[in-house]
């Protein structure tokens, strides 16, 4: 259905020059872009943290479509949302995707970021490469690229790039939901990669290598570690769980339903902006899971409120996991045996006029707080068409109603247009300069 396959591209890839602010940032931020990796809090024991070593697959980074939306989810996550450096130009900006898509391009097949890899090249510059990955297969990585509302117009009105009057309409600014509790340090930013991986090495590998070839140009506004998947985008995919427990993305588009994908997550030029066709809306949200106060509740209101049955994950209305709920169906103790406010009827397309999303999320666990209560939860990623029919509506009519809202708190929030895949030589985001 897609490009995303996973084959490598058989034609050479480009070797554009850095920009002289690239050269810099190769010999300015080695042990800055460590930093990336360290402080995010990765260990070295990657098999303690359940890294797939033996992970040969790859995904071609240039194809109709990016890859990291219908491909196969991978375990693991590092999203990094970056800001552009103020004195960029358009000219800058432009060298920067070239420059981040033939580095994509190479790690993506297992390959360094540049040319000479982390162990050669000249000894009297810094490698072109961190190196931490050198020893490691490509571990299914793909690199996903998208652009901000602030990249096309800042927030004091001001159209560094001249492309303000080719922002899509779907790109919104996304409105603030009931109940938000949204930290500056998780909101927004110009650019985003999402780099997914069978290996977290590989993926922060992959973040901190983009970091270092953007120095000068752009540099992390905030960034995110995900682990296990809570969702399938496959059929061959078994339905992870989240950390309350319960089965996640049941009822999650899958790539082979080509027709839903079609309609539901690929932007079309008839959508009014002709070079996003074949590109998507990536959403991000980190919700913090009240986890301690989750614990102590009764089985019986925990399914109460998601809808489902913790063990098979069926609607409680009856059936197998894949059943499809019947929110009409009726409880011997009065009422319906899906509540009205239960995360699944509320979350439903019936309930939400058809809409549907592509989820990608990830389980994160950031220590703890000041009171000792794990600092975990949700990273959602989900991808759509247009976000004003899809996610503003959902999530307007679950922060109003979901009986989980007692025991969620959104402290980030982010909105991206992803671009179409990009031609082998062209770059992520061409169509939009064009």
């Amino acid at each position: 259905m897609t490009s995303e396959s996973p084959e490598t591209p058989a034609s050479a890839e480009p070797q554009p020059g850095l920009s002289r602010r690239g050269l810099l940032g190769l010999a300015g931020v080695i042990g800055g872009a460590g930093l990336v990796g360290i402080g995010a809090g990765v260990a070295l024991d990657r098999t303690a943290l359940g890294a797939t070593t033996e992970s040969t697959d790859t995904y071609p980074f240039y194809g109709e479509h990016q890859s990291g939306i219908t491909t196969a989810a991978q375990d693991r996550l590092h999203f990094a949302a970056f800001d552009v450096a103020t004195d960029l130009d358009r000219a800058g900006l432009i060298e920067l995707l070239q420059d981040w898509s033939v580095a994509a391009a190479r790690m993506t097949q297992g390959k360094p970021a540049g040319k000479y890899g982390p162990a050669s090249g000249p000894l009297d510059a810094p490698p072109d490469d961190t190196g931490e990955a050198l020893d490691l297969p490509p571990g299914g990585l793909t690199l996903t690229i998208g652009f901000g509302p602030t990249l096309f117009e800042t927030t004091d009105g001001r159209d560094r790039f001249g492309i303000a009057s080719r922002r899509p309409e779907a790109l919104v600014d996304l409105p603030r939901f009931p109940g938000d509790a949204l930290l500056d340090a998780y909101v927004g930013g110009d650019l985003c990669v999402q780099a997914c991986s069978d290996d977290p090495q590989v993926a922060v590998h992959a973040i901190r290598n983009l970091s270092r070839i953007a120095f000068g140009r752009a540099s992390i506004r905030w960034s995110q570690l995900g682990f296990g998947r809570t969702s399938s985008t496959t059929r061959g995919q078994t339905t992870p769980r989240n950390l309350f427990g319960f089965k996640d993305g049941t009822a999650n588009i899958k790539a082979e339903d080509s027709t839903v994908v079609e309609d539901q997550v690929w932007a079309s030029g008839s959508d009014g902006a002709a070079w996003m066709a074949g590109g998507s809306y990536l959403v991000a949200r980190k919700i913090r899971m009240v986890i301690e106060t989750w614990d102590r509740q009764q089985l019986g209101e925990q399914e109460r409120i998601i809808g489902r049955d913790k063990g098979e994950g069926a609607p409680l209305s009856g059936g197998t996991e894949f059943s499809e709920p019947n929110f009409l169906a009726l409880s011997p103790t009065g009422g319906t045996k899906i509540d009205p406010d239960s995360h699944v009827r509320l979350a439903h397309p019936s309930t939400n006029d058809g809409a549907q999303l592509l989820r990608r999320g990830y389980n994160f666990v950031d220590g703890n707080d000041e009171l000792g209560r794990l600092n975990a939860g949700l990273f959602f990623i989900a991808f759509q068409r247009d976000p004003r029919k899809q996610f503003i509506p959902i999530q307007q009519q679950l922060a109003r109603n979901d009986a989980m809202n007692e025991y969620l708190k959104h402290v980030g929030s982010a909105i991206f247009a992803v671009p179409p895949g990009a031609r082998d030589g062209s770059y992520v985001g061409a169509g939009l300069f064009a």
